[in-house]
């Protein structure tokens, strides 16, 4: 569960929005935000890394979609405070339970937060720097650190929205997710934040 955990903070992924130039654009109200990404997952053990690919739906002010298409079908469901995951097999899906949905919980509600513009010291992670477009996170709390020792967002020009997400798990070890084809504040079905 402990990669589960890395991946949802994948959050923030508020996008790779490309349908405009925003060097010079104010920051955007975001209401929702649909994204596709592809996610590399770096090990030392590995030989190269672990490509997944997915779509990111959000729906101010908290619903949340992040559904992994390859290599396997998942989806993480956040709607009405409550978080669920789901795991297709033989064409079905099945509900997972257990602490590590318990975790996503936590940290989903706390990407909403920065999707909906408050990327600022919080309760878990404090800004170590921001450099340009380079937005560095530091847990705040030491067991987290051991999980994740810092998070780069990759913000989009001048909007606000991110480009990339990349999280830091140890020497060798990062999980870097890279967004593209996103569209801000359409209406999206209900339906995709309630059912698999």
């Amino acid at each position: 569960m402990k990669g589960l955990f890395t991946v949802f903070l994948f959050f923030i992924s508020v996008l790779g929005v490309q349908a405009q130039d925003v060097s010079d654009v104010s920051p955007v109200r975001v209401e929702s935000v649909t994204a596709n990404f592809i996610q590399e997952k770096q090990l030392p053990i590995l030989a190269r890394p672990i490509v997944s690919k997915g779509q990111f739906l959000f729906q101010a002010p908290d619903a949340l979609r992040w559904e992994y298409f390859s290599p396997i079908h998942t989806v993480l469901l956040m709607h009405d405070g409550q978080t669920r995951k789901f795991i297709q097999r033989d064409g079905k899906f099945l509900e997972e339970h257990g602490m590590g949905v318990d975790s996503m919980q936590i940290v989903l509600r706390e990407i909403t937060g920065w999707l909906d513009g408050e990327i600022t010291d919080t309760a878990t992670f404090q800004v170590k720097s921001k450099d340009g477009n380079l937005i560095v996170l530091i847990p705040k709390n030491e067991s987290l650190a051991k999980i994740i020792s810092r998070i780069e967002l990759k913000l989009l020009g001048n909007s606000g929205l991110m480009e990339s997400v990349t999280l830091f798990e140890g020497p060798e070890s990062f999980t870097r997710m890279i967004f593209s084809d996103g569209l801000l504040n359409i209406k999206i079905p209900a339906t995709q934040f309630t059912k698999p």
